[in-house]
């Protein structure tokens, strides 16, 4: 297929910033790429892909159609922490992908 000439890469023109929230509170972590055609956003944690509310209705965290990652209270426990971890969000179309910044997100202890 040809190039368009309207069409290009994605880039992220808002990174996700470091979060440190309370077990149970939302967070969001920003992202929002441009692109022609608009790319698709995913969340990556630790180098491993995020569930979110398109893989499963059920899930606490919802990826915003700006691309965000909104979680609807953090989880966070002694054996488990699956919310805590670094964090990058990547977007891609035809033309090739960006990857955004790092962010931690970080639970506080009470």
């Amino acid at each position: 297929s040809r190039l368009r000439q309207e069409d290009s890469p994605p880039r992220i023109v808002e990174h996700p910033s470091d979060l440190i929230v309370s077990k149970g509170e939302p967070a969001t972590l920003n992202c929002k790429a441009e692109g022609r055609p608009t790319p698709t956003v995913e969340w990556y944690k630790d180098g491993e892909r995020v569930e979110t509310d398109k893989d499963d209705p059920r899930s606490h965290r919802m990826l915003l159609p700006s691309g965000s990652l909104f979680f609807l209270r953090i989880v966070h426990g002694r054996r488990s922490k699956p919310d805590e971890g670094a964090y990058v969000c990547v977007a891609r179309n035809y033309l090739g992908e960006a990857v955004s910044r790092n962010a931690s997100l970080e639970v506080a202890c009470k």
